[in-house]
């Protein structure tokens, strides 16, 4: 009997993330837990991926990625609510 199985994701799919995609990427963190970083990807390798956000560059290294995926473009800011 043989089983199908779908196709297999890429071990690395953040090397294959064009410069100013926008991703999420779930990081392991030391402490325990994971933590979400969400950007804009500046460069990718082997290394790992460095990613714009909201509050700077950050390089994650390919051994704490745990999940990471391309996302949409972020939504349009509102205008500041004004004063009655």
């Amino acid at each position: 009997m043989t089983t199908t199985v779908g196709p297999t994701p890429a071990p690395e799919p953040w090397r294959a993330w064009p410069t100013g995609t926008r991703v999420v990427v779930r990081r392991r963190l030391s402490e325990g837990g994971y933590s979400d970083v969400l950007g804009e990807v500046l460069a990718s390798d082997g290394t790992g991926v460095r990613i714009e956000t909201r509050r700077g560059p950050v390089h994650v290294p390919a051994a704490d990625i745990a999940l990471g995926k391309v996302i949409p473009p972020a939504p349009p800011r509102r205008a500041p609510r004004q004063p009655d």
